[in-house]
């Protein structure tokens, strides 16, 4: 389980503001402050792109022997053994960042229960969007 508060301190040493929420683990408070942290342009709602630049950053900081890619020792609980080996497309052990992004952009648009491109907090709450989250969290 990775720890809600470590997320937002991760966030706000990046430079990202976030409000102080209580953060319980699958709260939808942790769900609002993600949002709050994430968005960029100040819509209220994340989008694929905005999704994607966390996922990304993420990626680059838990490559810990910078070779592009990550194992699964270095992608930590973040996915499932079946979830990671999907998301592997090669099939060779490891996820590159392409890969990576492709799970990411899968769990978004699960997340994105109306389809307008955008999640809301409510949809960050859905087990799809929680599964998000686990990927793009510092």
């Amino acid at each position: 389980m990775i720890d809600r508060r470590f997320f937002v301190s991760e966030l706000i040493a990046c430079g990202l503001s976030v409000a102080i929420l209580p953060i319980a683990s699958g709260s939808k408070s942790f769900a609002a402050a993600a949002l709050a942290a994430l968005d960029k342009d100040n819509d209220g709602t994340l989008d694929l792109a905005e999704v994607k630049d966390a996922a990304a950053s993420v990626f680059d900081k838990l490559d810990k022997d910078s070779d592009a890619t990550l194992d699964r020792k270095e992608f930590g609980g973040r996915a499932g053994k079946t979830q990671f080996k999907q998301a592997d497309l090669d099939s060779d052990g490891t996820l590159t960042k392409d890969e990576h992004l492709g799970l990411v952009e899968k769990l978004f648009n699960a997340a994105d229960a109306d389809k307008d491109g955008t999640l809301t907090a409510k949809e960050l709450h859905s087990k799809a969007g929680r599964a998000l989250l686990r990927l793009i969290q510092p």
